[in-house]
């Protein structure tokens, strides 16, 4: 197995897939949905960011304890077995990582779209179909040109990012306003609608997980694998909240609301004001070039975990297979195939943004669940790693905060979360009648151990 990866590439890979299109088209439906209260607003993306933070702080520690391909999948396969392994990964393939693909592929057709007039919702989706296929091609010719790739733009994101908060302190100069429609909603709407938007910062955040599915790439997974989730991490949140609120430095509050009720993004108008309409168009590209980025991130790491999946018998066979460049092709390929599907199937943002969150709320809070178990059967002496910092307060409020997380997108999001049920009840009985679990056998000293069975 190649190991190419360092600190500075690992950061560039995680925050490259988390700087993608979250943060320039959920402004204003975050907004929303705490009735346009913009301190609300602020308060769910920096909560957001904390929650992603203590999530991402319990996974350095399961990395640095399994520094394998795989990611969650190991995790969940180590922690509770074959079955709960597999809905993880098939969950992921169906509608989560492959959603993933879609939203953000379809963004980025969105955004030259409003670059180049004329070309409609048709011209957009097309364009996603070959951003996919044009960065499909890149990765299958290796590893190598996947993470120079990150890294160009990762580099070619951060700098329009950084330029906009600069100038919004030195030339906004509108003092956001308290006005809000709070007053018009009950403590349980408001309670549910803060829910529901820190859920979608959630997928502006998403991304934070997809490092340990190729740690094994890494030169150093043990070392470098937790100061590059930390990293990431906590210099996302920074400029998630400060880009955000220097939004609200620029744009004037009643424009900020019109512009959300018509259906656009209230960026376009942060940009208008500080370059005009030739600065605007550079905003755009560079905003495409962002979404580019974290697509090709995505694109380059779900398939190390239906890799894995074939490689534990989990999966067909010809899915563990490289390609002559050492790729996982024909996992590549299928990770690929079912993001288009989805995107021609012609879900809308909201759909697909549940799809993404919605697995990941339910296996995620599994996975911290098992941080507690792997220090008993794994004890840090014998095991020496990384250790999740402020154990056990840091996990619990992982688990807590993924569960309310859960209740709020069922009730907000009731289609697209039925959808999510019924590939998950369809997964169940996959692994009910074809996966069959080793069976147990005490040892002297108490333990246990598997013994081995044929493969079903």
């Amino acid at each position: 197995m190649e190991k190419r990866i360092k600190l500075f590439g690992g950061v560039s890979i995680l925050a490259g897939i988390m700087i993608g299109s979250g943060i320039f088209f959920l402004g204003g439906q975050i907004l929303s949905r705490v009735g346009n209260s913009l301190l609300l607003s602020l308060l769910a993306w920096l909560v957001g960011g904390l929650i992603t933070l203590f999530s991402a702080l319990t996974y350095a520690e399961l990395g640095s304890l399994f520094p394998e391909n795989g990611g969650y999948f190991v995790y969940l396969s180590k922690a509770y077995g074959k079955r709960t392994a597999f809905l993880s990964g098939h969950m992921n393939l169906v509608l989560s990582s492959s959603g993933s693909i879609a939203l953000l592929a379809l963004f980025f057709g969105q955004f030259i779209a409003f670059i180049v007039p004329g070309l409609g919702a048709g011209g957009a989706t097309w364009l996603g179909v070959w951003a996919i296929v044009i960065l499909t091609i890149v990765n299958w010719m290796g590893l190598k040109a996947g993470v120079v790739t990150q890294v160009i733009f990762m580099v070619a994101k951060i700098i329009p990012i950084v330029m906009v908060i600069l100038m919004a302190y030195v030339a906004g100069d509108v003092i956001p306003e308290t006005t809000s429609v709070l007053s018009e909603m009950t403590f349980f709407e408001i309670l549910i609608g803060f829910g529901f938007a820190v859920v979608g910062t959630l997928w502006a955040y998403e991304g934070w997980t997809n490092l340990n599915a190729i740690a094994g790439n890494m030169k150093e997974p043990k070392k470098d694998l937790p100061k590059a989730l930390s990293i990431s991490t906590i210099g996302v949140m920074i400029v998630y909240v400060l880009f955000i609120f220097s939004m609200y430095r620029l744009v004037p509050y009643q424009t900020i609301v019109e512009t959300n009720e018509a259906g656009g993004f209230f960026i376009f108008n942060a940009a208008y004001v500080l370059f005009g309409e030739a600065g605007l168009g550079v905003i755009m590209i560079s905003v495409a070039i962002s979404v580019f980025g974290a697509l090709n991130g995505s694109i380059m790491v779900f398939p190390r975990v239906y890799q894995k999946m074939s490689k534990n018998g989990l999966f067909f066979k010809v899915f563990s297979k490289e390609n002559e460049f050492k790729v996982p092709g024909y996992s590549l390929l299928i990770s690929s195939g079912i993001g288009l599907t989805l995107l021609l199937l012609g879900f809308d943002i909201d759909a697909l943004l549940t799809f993404v969150v919605f697995a990941g709320l339910i296996f995620n809070t599994l996975i911290f669940f098992s941080v507690f178990k792997f220090r008993k059967t794994h004890p840090i002496k014998e095991h020496p790693r990384y250790q999740v910092w402020g154990y056990p307060t840091v996990p619990i409020v992982a688990i807590v905060s993924m569960g309310m997380l859960l209740i709020a997108t069922l009730v907000e999001s009731f289609v697209p979360s039925l959808i999510g049920v019924a590939v998950l009840a369809v997964g169940y009985l996959i692994v009910r009648l074809k996966i069959k679990e080793p069976k147990k056998r005490t040892l002297k000293s108490g333990s246990t151990e598997s013994t081995p069975q044929k493969k079903s």
